[in-house]
């Protein structure tokens, strides 16, 4: 604190966080339902990415809109629930997100992704957001005196998978797309060198045409067909996984995770469950498989480098 109270500033970069947070919050909550949570992907991404000084900012940010729903919805479902639903999840995420940062390192030695830390700490925020709503479910009392809601176990499994998926849809993206603005170093990033990328014309000509004519489908046949539709969009994610490492598969897995949710009709749909269940599986181990093929081609790169470059 004597710190901040020396610096004019150190204020307004945490009132700079925690409204940029809380900007950003209120985009992806738009986006967000039960089963694709995607505020989950924005919570372990800025975790991971925003040093540990600007965590109260970011707990502030994102208690601001949850905050205000509840204070909206505090004369239907009680008090008591208001309460506990103005708590950010986010307070629950940072140890277990400390804990790993302070026991390990976002990158292993050879310089690739920590993919198995990365996973488990998505895994493990994801269970404690589960509890945590499932908590706060239960202290509901409805105004109009009917029985309040309980977090069954299809609720409670469709959160954890909400909360799982919609982490795997955002937090890889970033960190793939900050990678790579890293790599070009000091070069300008530049829509032309985004363009030259391979895995950007991958992504406009391979994944893009795949999961559009995937989702023409979809629009047109329902039952049996619209699942056999749903699970094909996992298709690109392999493709740009096998040609361009995790960086591919997270950005795949995006893609095929918003195709996928486009075809969502109705909440809670036992068929969407299902499908999100084996898109969240592939990308998965496709992010896992991805570090490996991303190793082998940081090598095959340096064995074709000149001599002189790989001494410099």
């Amino acid at each position: 604190m004597g710190r901040l109270n020396r610096d004019p500033l150190a204020w307004g970069r945490y009132v700079a966080v925690a409204g940029a947070y809380a900007a950003c919050y209120e985009l992806t909550r738009y986006f967000s339902f039960s089963h694709w949570t995607l505020t989950a992907g924005l919570r372990l991404a800025c975790l991971f990415l925003v040093p540990k000084r600007f965590w109260p900012a970011l707990a502030v940010g994102e208690a601001l809109p949850i905050a205000e729903m509840a204070a909206l919805h505090a004369r239907q479902f009680g008090i008591t629930w208001a309460v506990l639903a103005s708590i950010p999840p986010m307070i629950f995420c940072m140890p277990i997100v400390g804990l790993l940062r302070a026991r390990s390192s976002l990158r292993r030695p050879d310089g690739q992704i920590n993919m198995a830390m990365l996973m488990f700490a998505t895994l493990a925020c994801a269970l404690v957001t589960t509890l945590d709503n499932s908590l706060v479910l239960s202290t509901v009392v409805m105004a109009d005196g009917s029985a309040a809601p309980s977090a069954t176990a299809p609720i409670f499994l469709a959160w954890l998978l909400g909360a799982y998926l919609g982490a795997l849809t955002i937090t890889p993206t970033i960190m793939a797309l900050r990678e790579r603005a890293l790599a070009m170093g000091r070069k300008r990033v530049t829509w032309q060198a985004w363009w030259r990328s391979p895995l950007t014309r991958d992504t406009l000509f391979i994944a893009v045409p795949i999961l559009a004519l995937l989702l023409g489908v979809a629009s047109q046949v329902d039952g049996g067909a619209l699942q056999a539709t749903r699970i094909a969009m996992a298709a690109p994610v392999l493709a740009l996984t096998w040609r361009h490492g995790w960086h591919g598969s997270a950005l795949g897995g995006m893609l095929a995770s918003i195709g996928m949710a486009s075809t969502s009709f109705r909440l809670q749909d036992p068929a969407m469950i299902q499908a999100q269940t084996v898109l969240a599986f592939v990308l998965s181990t496709s992010l896992l498989f991805g570090v490996r093929v991303a190793r082998r081609m940081s090598k095959r790169a340096l064995a074709e480098a000149p001599a002189g470059a790989q001494h410099r």
